[in-house]
């Protein structure tokens, strides 16, 4: 079974929804005209590839779930777990990716449920919600941040100044939220015994330090990824199997797609009426993303675009809404599916509810913070 690692690895790539269309519509716009190698943003694929190795690395160290252990074994009640959890999936998010933070939290906040009978929907759906917001915070918690960043040439300090007003604004709408849940008290969680490799750790960390610098064109972002890469190799080579392969191929099939439309008058005619102003940007990301998750969205809208603040805050509040917002509503659901007890059509239509609601409130947010530039 030498090659059965390597099989699993080509079917997550086959099976992967978001990847499938790629390709269809790169195939189809490859009838009308052909790529230009100029159009293939190689600094976003190696900030990418970087970024989804780096965090493959922190998932094998354990470090987010000797975190959580740590944070709720302090729990002695429904609001002040439900709190712990979901700030610390906002707090992973901005550094692990929602993907990574929502795969590991919720079978650890489940776990937990089954043990003391507590409610599932409302805490799950608040982690997925946390992992969401805080990957908006910096350039490599959501992919498509880094293609923002790539796309635009934005220093660290024009991001942070969208990110930190959005960042703030949603904790707020978090802690109402807070305010309405119980307070019925549990036992103290045991702390599990893990143990980490803090050598290891710091090793990861530093590359990490160096990706931030290669995000932001302060070295050249092929070194950075190299040496992740060798990070991961030396560490364990079975950490390679574990990367997102679909999402780089899912980027480099838009990136193609893209340089071909934009070839096609008509199509180009069509796209730019829909991103004239910066509103219509805005709106645009958003809607587009419930249709078509938002990394490949943020792609196409931002060749077409100059408004790229509101393609930040469009491509990230479009990451809520529709299970297809993002990858990691998908995962979300999935991983709920897995672990949970209760029936998955009501926690669907219970997260669907909150999911748009929390859509509503973020699009009238942004929009505030585009016309006051905050």
């Amino acid at each position: 079974m030498r090659g059965g690692p390597f099989m699993t690895v080509l079917k997550n790539i086959a099976k992967d929804r978001i990847l499938q269309i790629t390709v269809f519509v790169t195939v189809v716009s490859l009838f009308f005209a052909r790529p230009r190698l100029e159009d293939i943003n190689t600094h976003t694929l190696f900030s990418v590839a970087a970024m989804l190795t780096l965090i493959q690395i922190y998932a094998y160290l354990h470090v987010l779930d000797v975190l959580a252990y740590k944070l709720t074994s302090i729990a002695d009640n429904t609001r002040k777990l439900n709190i712990l959890f979901t700030l610390l999936s906002v707090i992973a998010g901005m550094f692990l990716g929602n993907d990574i933070t929502a795969l590991t939290l919720i079978p650890l906040y489940l776990n937990i449920t089954k043990k003391y009978k507590l409610p599932q929907i409302l805490p799950v759906t608040l982690i997925g919600m946390g992992a969401n917001i805080g990957a908006a915070f910096t350039p490599w918690g959501n992919p498509h941040n880094i293609f923002l960043v790539s796309r635009y040439n934005v220093s660290a300090l024009q991001f942070f100044s969208w990110s930190v007003p959005y960042l703030l604004i949603s904790l707020v709408i978090l802690g109402i939220v807070f305010f309405f849940i119980p307070k019925e008290k549990i036992p103290v969680q045991k702390t599990e015994s893990i143990e980490i490799n803090w050598r290891l750790t710091l090793i990861t960390t530093s590359v990490f330090i160096f990706f931030f610098f290669g995000v932001f064109r302060i070295v050249p972002i092929i070194i950075p990824m190299i040496a992740s890469i060798i990070l991961a190799l030396m560490i364990n080579p079975r950490i390679m199997l574990k990367i997102d392969y679909a999402l780089l191929l899912t980027f480099t099939g838009f990136f193609i797609f893209i340089s071909d439309i934009q070839q096609v008058p008509a199509s180009v005619n069509v796209i730019h009426m829909m991103v004239y102003s910066e509103t219509s940007t805005y709106l645009t990301s958003i809607i587009s993303s419930q249709v078509m998750s938002n990394v490949p969205s943020t792609i196409l809208v931002g060749k077409f675009t100059t408004y790229a603040q509101a393609l930040f805050l469009g491509s990230n509040i479009g990451g809520f809404g529709s299970a297809i917002g993002s990858m990691a509503n998908m995962l979300v659901i999935k991983t709920f599916n897995q672990h949970a007890t209760v029936s998955k059509s009501k926690f669907f239509n219970q997260w669907s509810i909150m999911q748009f609601i929390g859509l509503i409130i973020l699009t009238i947010v942004g929009y505030l913070l585009l016309i006051f530039r905050i």
